[in-house]
């Protein structure tokens, strides 16, 4: 009798739950303008969420037993090279991106607004959460110094823990250029790519010169985006050439080119596709953007259902808190773990399927804990409105979030 009232109360329990998130999704359903591109959230957030999970499965923090150093299962088993085919999506943040930023400069200076304004509204929520990061490594990375931690292991945390933000500063400096990339054509960042590629590459030219391409490579993307802006990517045609022909493109490069399969920087490599940006990863980049503008009308369908709604836009009212505090998450995982001893799929070499399967049964914690850094943080992220992303699911900030967005015809910075 009582094993049958716990459960009866159990399953209202979870009625009411799940009553509570239908209204809340309704509610946010409802406030939506008719006119925003859910699409383009969609994307934000697939591809916030590709980058989370990518580092997730393929960083590990090694322990020897007196210090700990980064690894990765693509050093070890580089015939996991696809894992970063799906999870490295930093092209269509840089396509959403430009996009958005175009289309909101160009709502700016139809409404009067200046540009300095409009910059200090675009910047404000991408770097307020810096600070916050900034200031917890700070004072974690002195602590450890002082306490007598191997200065490998001290190096490697914060390594991982700042390593995103050089995403920032890129798509900040792009920000800045905004005005004068409304027009430009990818073909000309894209061009310079190919010859940088070339006399690094082909001629022997300097390593450094390859840092050139963390600007025009970026730029490709997101002088994209602002294609999309101006209806130039409108028909599905334009999808299905930037697919094709960036995937072919790719495929030669590898096969034939000698450039690394990978699509992430792998420990130990000569090369990085990413690191900086060579020319097999701007085109793949082409080809994901060929992909995620085939796949907008899809989208549009399927974030009309509101519970699948509901969550793109909590996700994005966080997208900068889940993106800065991700690794840290890993990592504070990994560091209390030691405290067990050496864990499989935490502490070991990723070597083998077994390190594999291991770390998918870590993937859990991971989102545990990276949750409870966005209790902590997200104020940082939402400015003064406290408690924003709490209430999502409820439906009031997500709403007045939205509604000031669309008002703008554009999408918050901390948006990406």
């Amino acid at each position: 009798m009582r094993d049958t009232t716990s459960r009866s109360t159990k399953e209202g329990i979870r009625r009411q739950v799940r009553e509570a998130l239908r209204q809340g999704a309704a509610q946010v359903d409802a406030a939506t303008p008719a006119g925003r591109d859910r699409a383009v959230d969609a994307l934000r957030a697939f591809a916030i969420l590709g980058v989370v999970l990518g580092h997730w499965l393929v960083t590990a923090l090694v322990s020897d037993g007196r210090s700990l150093h980064t690894a990765s299962p693509l050093q070890h088993m580089p015939w996991l090279a696809p894992i970063s085919w799906a999870f490295q999506t930093l092209a269509v943040f840089f396509l959403v991106g430009g996009h958005v930023a175009t289309k909101s400069y160009a709502s700016a200076r139809a409404r009067g607004t200046s540009y300095g304004r409009w910059l200090t509204a675009r910047l404000s929520r991408l770097f307020r959460p810096v600070a916050a990061v900034l200031t917890l490594w700070t004072v974690i990375a002195a602590g450890l110094l002082l306490t007598g931690a191997d200065q490998a292991t001290v190096h490697a945390l914060v390594k991982l823990a700042l390593s995103p933000l050089w995403f920032l500063l890129v798509f900040a400096a792009l920000t800045v250029a905004t005005p004068l990339l409304t027009r430009l054509s990818p073909l000309w960042p894209l061009a310079v790519v190919l010859h940088v590629d070339l006399i690094r590459f082909g001629l022997g030219g300097p390593s450094w010169l390859g840092w050139v391409n963390l600007a025009a490579g970026w730029l490709v993307p997101y002088t994209l985006g602002a294609a999309w802006t101006r209806g130039e990517l409108d028909r599905r045609r334009s999808g299905w050439i930037l697919l094709t022909g960036g995937a072919v493109m790719t495929a030669v490069l590898v096969a034939w080119a000698g450039y690394p399969a990978s699509m992430v920087g792998v420990p130990g490599a000569s090369v990085s596709n990413l690191n900086p940006p060579t020319l097999a990863a701007v085109t793949f980049g082409l080809a994901q953007c060929g992909l995620a503008l085939l796949l907008r009308d899809r989208l549009r369908v399927v974030m009309c259902r509101p519970l699948v709604w509901a969550a793109v836009a909590l996700v994005n009212l966080s997208a900068m808190t889940i993106f800065l505090w991700h690794q840290t998450a890993l990592m504070a995982t990994t560091a209390t773990g030691l405290l067990a001893g050496r864990l499989p799929g935490l502490h070991t070499v990723p070597d083998g399927l077994d390190w594999v399967a291991a770390r998918l049964g870590w993937l859990p914690v991971f989102v545990l804990v990276l949750a409870v850094c966005w209790i902590a943080f997200r104020s940082y992220e939402q400015g003064g409105r406290r408690g924003g992303a709490a209430r999502a699911v409820r439906g009031s900030r997500v709403v007045r979030a939205h509604r000031l967005s669309e008002r703008e015809t554009t999408v918050e910075v901390g948006h990406v």
